[in-house]
């Protein structure tokens, strides 16, 4: 009995240790998708800014 206990002791340890791997991986990829999701915010505004301004002068010159 106690050498069953043993192992189911390591076998959670090792459990525990695998989830806590995969929790700060997790943490890592949605730390990354946000700053990727915040890159393409900023690309999307200033690629609309330019297409505004080419309009507005396109507007103008006529």
């Amino acid at each position: 009995m106690e050498e069953e206990n043993y192992k189911l002791f390591v076998k959670n340890c090792q459990i525990t240790m695998e989830n806590e791997r995969l929790r700060k991986k997790a943490e890592q990829l949605k730390e990354e998708r946000e700053s990727l999701l915040k890159q393409l915010k900023q690309q999307q505004a200033s690629s609309s800014s330019s297409s505004i301004n080419s309009a507005e002068k396109a507007h103008k010159s006529k």
